[in-house]
């Protein structure tokens, strides 16, 4: 296979590309411009329509309109950019249509700084907009899984027509790394549902707005299930040396990297210490924590933020083992030497108790 030296940004560009992506619609923010350049460049090769907006809302809208007529179509942001898109998010998850939003993390709150962080994970997993909806996330720990899963997104956004979130940060999305991209998708089918314009067919109707009570009662409790449909199926997650170990570090992206390197770093001295890391956000992988809870003596949580994901952590666990928090927000990014720090400690605590 052959292996491409390539940019996280770059990589969500191009395997969405192969992925069958036709439209593009989308706003400048840092540090996720260079996904916008490269599809400017690129799409329109591949017969895709490259737009850039004139505002993350107009982006957002867009993407509902291509896509409620059956194309594949992705948007991208940084933090404050996907809060803008949020009511549109709401939309598309009311009409069950398809996308996929990449959001390239940077510190906040307000405008933050353009640094990598964490601190969207609340924004991403707990729907975000108004409403009973859920979105699928996916969360890469390397260019490489940038590309996977930016292709797996389209396919699960379409097998369950619902919009799919990729949340990297701005140290993924700037660094570079060998990358085996998927293979080029040549023709997608044909989605039933889409609106294709008046012609022998019946009329199909989209709407999000139901003035009945009960008939909009029935639309999500319909949600409902398929959302319990993809907490079935859809739940990734990596195990890092977690067989023998006494202390496990929970984390995802960037950070569950720099916890690999302090793991690395605590077992030469004797420490057993593993890493569970969640690849999809939502649905959390609540179950192998509660699988391993019974098995080690205190879990470390990891994370760009103040502790978010945490709160997951804590409603996995159910209160059967302590859980310790460690946090960079705002854009500072933590080394291995300091996680390992904290392992070190945390394991002494336990020794002494």
């Amino acid at each position: 296979m052959n292996k491409e030296f390539m940019s996280g940004n770059h990589s969500f560009g191009e395997a969405a590309i192969r992925a069958g992506c036709k439209h593009y619609f989308g706003y400048p923010i840092t540090p996720q411009n260079e996904l916008g350049e490269y599809m400017s460049e690129h799409l329109p090769k591949a017969g895709g329509v490259f737009l850039q907006s004139e505002s993350e809302t107009a982006a957002i809208n867009m993407v509902e309109g291509a896509s409620a007529v059956g194309a594949r179509v992705m948007t991208s942001s940084s933090s404050p950019g996907i809060s803008l898109k949020q009511e549109g998010i709401s939309y598309l998850a009311g009409l069950e249509l398809p996308a996929v939003i990449v959001n390239v993390m940077r510190g906040g709150p307000g405008l933050g700084d353009i640094s990598a962080a964490q601190g969207d994970y609340f924004q991403a997993t707990r729907g975000g907009g108004h409403g009973d909806y859920r979105t699928p996330v996916y969360a890469p720990a390397s260019v490489q899984e940038i590309a996977d899963l930016t292709y797996k997104a389209f396919d699960t956004a379409d097998k369950y027509r619902t919009p799919v979130m990729v949340l990297s940060d701005g140290l993924i999305g700037q660094m570079k790394e060998p990358v085996v991209f998927p293979k080029k998708i040549e023709k997608l089918p044909e989605k039933e549902w889409a609106l294709r314009g008046m012609g022998s067919g019946p009329s199909r109707l989209m709407a999000s707005f139901h003035i009945d009570p009960a008939v909009i009662e029935r639309h999500n409790w319909k949600l409902f299930r398929k959302y319990q449909e993809i907490e079935k199926n859809e739940t990734m997650y990596e195990t890092y040396m977690t067989d023998d170990a006494d202390i496990i570090a929970i984390a995802y992206g960037c950070t569950a990297r720099i916890a690999k390197g302090a793991i690395k770093r605590v077992r030469k001295d004797g420490i057993k210490a593993g890493l569970i890391r969640p690849i999809t956000l939502w649905p959390f992988p609540s179950q192998i924590i509660k699988d391993t809870a019974s098995k080690i003596k205190k879990y470390i949580v990891f994370e760009m933020s103040t502790g978010q994901m945490l709160d997951d952590v804590l409603l996995a666990v159910e209160g059967r083992i302590k859980v310790q928090f460690h946090g960079r927000p705002g854009g500072a990014i933590p080394t291995p030497a300091e996680f390992a720090r904290i392992i070190y400690r945390e394991y002494q605590l336990e020794s002494k108790s």
